[in-house]
């Protein structure tokens, strides 16, 4: 049900995207470390809406839509106000760009795949591509400034963000390569078993 407590949590972390974007607009090192605690907040999420589904038998299928749903539209919308703020490093726009692409192929595979009542069930690899993602936007929200606020001013947490959503582009099109061709290879089974129904 929509109101479980995990399902509760997958929908704060999508209510907090609009709050992220306006601190981040803010540009000032106080609303960025406002920031950090907001989004460190919305990934603990993450974690404990399946944790917490588990171990209270609460899983459902609402639950295992919203869930993917949410990570995309945080690490999507945090992607596009970063690129618009122009806090992305090391060409890592590019970077954005291809974690977008492949989120949107996936996705509408996935909905195809749904109406034809196939599943694409989710791999460790996508989880730690979506872990190293979640790390690289945190350091990229932060920013130098907050690093510095926070007696880190040693730390280069632009560049480091900007090092690891490359990184993460690994994970990213190596699980998306998986998916489409696990997708394809489904799609083509169950098309094999509808033409044998038909011609029998």
């Amino acid at each position: 049900m929509l109101t479980d407590l995990p399902n509760i949590l997958t929908l704060l972390r999508i209510a907090s995207i609009p709050v992220l974007v306006v601190l981040l607009s803010v540009h000032s090192p106080t609303a960025n470390v406002i920031a950090c605690a907001v989004y460190t907040a919305a990934c603990i999420t993450d974690y404990l809406d399946g944790a917490l589904a588990r171990r209270w038998h609460q899983l459902s299928e609402l639950g295992r839509m919203m869930d993917p749903i949410a990570d995309k539209l945080l690490v999507g919308s945090l992607l596009l106000a970063l690129a618009g703020l122009t806090h992305l490093p090391v060409f890592s726009l590019y970077a954005g760009i291809i974690i977008m692409v492949r989120e949107i192929l996936v996705s509408g595979l996935r909905e195809y795949m749904a109406s034809q009542r196939e599943t694409l069930p989710s791999t460790r690899l996508a989880k730690w591509k979506t872990g190293i993602q979640m790390v690289a936007i945190g350091f990229l929200i932060g920013g130098d400034g907050a690093a510095g606020m926070l007696g880190l001013s040693f730390l280069p947490a632009t560049l480091i963000g900007g090092i690891l959503l490359w990184f993460s582009v690994i994970p990213t099109v190596i699980s998306g390569w998986g998916y489409l061709t696990a997708g394809l290879a489904r799609i083509m089974a169950g098309q094999s078993r509808k033409s044998s129904k038909i011609s029998f």
